[in-house]
């Protein structure tokens, strides 16, 4: 059963309170003259003068109602376009990611301004490209994705002189303004989709055009109030992008080893809970353990700067080595894990043999260190139900056989 919505009483201003009386004043003081000058006609019917001021007095009360109905249309505009700016801030206030702030732009805004057509055009953060994102009000006119150049958002940069003599013949914003790049991706916009009557508001991240709020229409010249509504619209819209941006950066930086750009201890452990909550029956795991070789003597040799160096591409060779579905991490200090998915025994020693032949391979000597190796530890479960906690376990106690029988080999459990 649908609860009620409840509505929110909007608080009473002192200043309407006047208005609302200063118009009832109004309406009496007229009505009280015209009273009197029809008295006054009728008294005499014979005085010109007495049906004059019935006539302006008329004339009078005609304009002010005019003048009222007038207010009161202007105040509904506003009131709506209040409530317009509510709702769009509140779905963008809602919205966490990037797709979930262009969901709630389309569904907010093309409400607000009654557009034909409402397109968004972001830069996506993983490649060169726009994406141009359609919706329509029209029936029969499915929502649609389009990619775009990047060089409408970035290219071409004239120069100023140029600049300023495009923007002094065409009337409109610099081309390398933020107004000016929004309205180079509308005009794409158009093209593409054949719009007409198209306007646009930048969107922006981090002090950079990152794409643009595109509407259309066909009939009629755009409202004021719908041009305010577009720019409040992308100025929070961009807020929220940037928002959205910082946090995506900030769970990256939580979960990422600095170093290596390796997951960290942090993150894996996190992966490996949320697989053991969806791992089924007859899901196999397994482990890797690996560890540099000799680490401490290394530091101890080179420096900590060197042995940075080495702790990268260490990295760089295990990540080259692993399967498309394996999680390598770094485990802490000069130690790596490596979370191997549905391998069998033989499968996870191969792995294993591979990641310690790609670092035995590394051309270290523009460090000054002629070589390094891994000795690595593999456990694979033998029973579905085995956690991951258990086979680290006995993954770590392989790695400690291999440490003890020579090092630079894989040991499986």
């Amino acid at each position: 059963m649908t609860e009620p919505t409840t509505r929110l009483a909007r608080p009473a201003d002192p200043s309407e309170r006047t208005i609302g009386r200063s118009r009832w004043a109004l309406v009496l003081v007229l009505a009280g003259l015209g009273l009197v000058a029809v008295l006054h006609a009728l008294a005499d019917p014979t005085d010109g003068g007495s049906w004059l001021i019935v006539g302006l007095v008329g004339a009078a009360a005609a304009t002010a109602a005019i003048h009222l109905v007038a207010v009161r249309a202007r105040d509904d505009r506003r009131h709506g376009e209040s409530a317009s700016f509510a709702r769009i801030l509140q779905g963008l206030s809602r919205s966490v990611s990037p797709d979930a702030i262009v969901d709630a732009i389309v569904t907010d805004l093309g409400q607000a301004t009654e557009a034909d057509h409402l397109v968004v055009v972001r830069r996506r953060r993983e490649a060169r490209v726009l994406e141009a994102r359609l919706v329509s009000s029209l029936p029969g006119i499915p929502d649609s994705t389009t990619l775009m150049p990047i060089a409408d958002l970035e290219d071409p940069w004239p120069t100023p002189d140029d600049t300023d003599l495009a923007a002094s013949r065409t009337g409109g914003p610099p081309t390398n303004t933020a107004d000016g790049i929004a309205e180079r991706i509308a005009r794409r916009v158009r093209t593409v989709y054949g719009l007409t009557g198209a306007i646009a508001a930048p969107l922006t991240a981090d002090d950079r055009v990152v794409g643009a709020i595109v509407l259309s229409r066909r009939l009629g010249p755009w409202p004021a109030a719908t041009r305010r509504i577009l720019d409040v619209a992308a100025v929070e819209a961009s807020a929220a992008l940037s928002r959205a941006t910082s946090h995506h950066t900030a769970e990256a930086n939580a979960s990422t080893d600095a170093l290596t750009g390796l997951p960290n201890r942090r993150y894996f452990d996190e992966f490996v809970g949320l697989l053991a909550r969806r791992r089924r029956a007859g899901d196999a795991a397994g482990i890797l353990m690996v560890d540099i070789d000799k680490f401490k003597v290394l530091n101890d040799t080179y420096g900590h700067s060197v042995g940075d160096d080495v702790l990268r591409a260490v990295a760089g060779a295990i990540v080259s080595a692993v399967r498309e579905d394996d999680v390598p991490a770094r485990f802490g200090g000069e130690e790596f894990v490596v979370l191997l998915r549905n391998p069998d025994p033989g499968v996870a020693v191969e792995v294993g043999e591979r990641i310690r032949a790609a670092v035995r391979g590394l051309d270290l000597r523009r460090f000054g260190v002629p070589h390094v190796s891994v000795s690595v530890g593999v456990a694979v479960a033998a029973e579905p139900e085995e956690s991951i906690e258990a086979l680290i376990e006995t993954a770590d106690r392989a790695l400690y056989r291999a440490k003890r029988t020579g090092r630079d080999r894989v040991v499986a459990a």
